[in-house]
């Protein structure tokens, strides 16, 4: 059996922390990757995996992306994930999730959950019953928290037109051709915010009749999901899974930009260099995506309102421009460079 030291994205993890409670069902994983700068925050995954270690894995690669994504937003916050294993059937209870609560609160506030795919805000009151030490609760209209959803699609909408500014010489999104995979919390948000700025949208979803559907609300093409990431575009935007920026489909893909909410695009890290050897710009995805962070980061920090939400995630732009502006200077990928600011940021330089 290998050892947690030695899976390929053990990245001197402070703690990686295993649960099963039997009477429930709940097999989880927390991984806590820096608490440099603050607890480690991150959300909770319920997804069904091929195999534990591809459980582990998953939540090794996600609780790093979060260091460096609450690092990027300028929060006080290190970095972890939480993963629920949903194999073998197991169903999204109340006593599951309490389940998850209680191994949430025996880690004392070192990590910080909130949601994250197939984890709603209805399930945090439940995981909430069990552990102080979470965020994305439902709260008062104008302030910090509940449904991160609204806010990283927020973020990734205004990094991908910063991107269309950057990679397109385009000062809005009128006409430009986006392909969009993925239309779930985020995605369909996006889909629709550039809609409504008259960006021209080709998009795909796993769920046929959601983009059936979505095609005919905004006017767009729906394709396979296949399909997606060969779509000849001025801009790909990824918000569905992780890892879809491979060797195989990096070369096949046609267009100018690549800047989507989705975690952990890039397959490997030489595919960051590959896109650039390409020419392809790329948004450093925990970047462009730390809009729901900074929603429900500011409401487990008791620091601001939904307006000083809203004023932190407009900042992304800037914060890609600066990562674009050392990549032209030095000639690195952006994403390179993003981890380099990044592990300076959490003491790793």
């Amino acid at each position: 059996m290998v050892s947690v030291w030695e899976y390929p994205d053990f990245d001197d993890h402070e703690g990686v922390h295993l649960f099963r409670d039997v009477a429930s069902g709940l097999t989880a994983v927390i991984c806590v990757h820096s608490s440099h700068l603050g607890p480690a925050m991150g959300g909770a995954r319920f997804w069904n995996y091929a195999d534990k270690n591809k459980a582990i894995t998953d939540a090794l690669r996600l609780s790093r992306g979060m260091s460096f994504k609450n690092a990027m937003a300028d929060l006080p916050l290190g970095g972890g994930k939480g993963v629920i294993l949903a194999n073998d059937g197991v169903q999204k209870t109340p006593e599951l999730l309490a389940a998850f609560g209680r191994a949430v609160e025996s880690l004392a506030g070192r990590y910080v959950t909130a949601e994250d795919v197939g984890i709603n805000d209805a399930d945090m009151i439940q995981i909430a019953t069990a552990t102080r030490h979470v965020a994305g609760l439902p709260v008062e209209k104008g302030s910090a928290g509940g449904d991160p959803g609204p806010f990283t699609a927020l973020g990734v909408f205004l990094g991908v037109k910063a991107a269309a500014e950057r990679g397109l010489g385009k000062t809005d999104m009128a006409g430009v051709h986006v392909a969009v995979q993925g239309l779930g919390s985020v995605g369909g948000r996006v889909a629709r915010l550039l809609a409504a700025e008259g960006a021209r949208l080709t998009i795909a979803d796993v769920n046929a009749e959601r983009a059936k559907a979505m095609a005919a609300e905004l006017g767009a093409t729906a394709i396979a999901p296949d399909e997606i990431l060969t779509v000849e575009a001025d801009i790909i935007s990824p918000n569905a899974l992780g890892a879809v920026l491979t060797e195989q489909s990096i070369a096949a893909l046609r267009t100018t930009v690549v800047a989507g909410g989705a975690n952990n695009q890039l397959a490997t890290p030489a595919d960051g260099h590959r896109l650039k050897a390409r020419g392809i710009l790329y948004a450093p995805d925990y970047v462009i995506n730390a809009g729901g962070i900074i929603n429900v980061g500011l409401e487990y920090l008791k620091h601001g309102d939904q307006a000083e939400v809203e004023a932190r995630i407009h900042r992304i732009a800037g914060r890609l421009h600066q990562i674009w502006d050392e990549s032209e200077a030095t000639g690195d990928p952006a994403s390179d460079v993003a981890d380099r600011i990044a592990m300076r940021l959490i003491g790793r330089a």
